[in-house]
């Protein structure tokens, strides 16, 4: 017999998909940029070669060591990733 779920949510929402490579002086960059209404303007940023993701917005990119602790990056291509989502966000 089925155990019944609780859920806290359940939504199917349309979003809008980019995936983006680039790369920086050391590091390459394969993101996928995912900007639905779920999340107050914030977009998903996935890692897709690092395995990590964030909920980021451009108040995120002001927090110092921010994409450094997020993305597991050193300071110099954290400030390469910045400048980039600064562009797209």
């Amino acid at each position: 017999m089925a155990e019944e779920r609780f859920f806290l949510y359940d939504d199917t929402e349309k979003s809008e998909t980019r995936f983006v490579s680039f790369m920086g002086t050391n590091t390459r960059f394969d993101l996928a940029i995912v900007k639905t209404g779920r999340h107050y303007g914030k977009s998903l940023i996935l890692d897709l070669q690092g395995s990590r993701f964030s909920i980021i917005g451009e108040d995120d990119l002001e927090e110092e060591a921010y994409l450094e602790h997020v993305f597991q990056l050193n300071e110099e291509d954290a400030q390469e990733l910045r400048e980039f989502l600064y562009e797209t966000l």
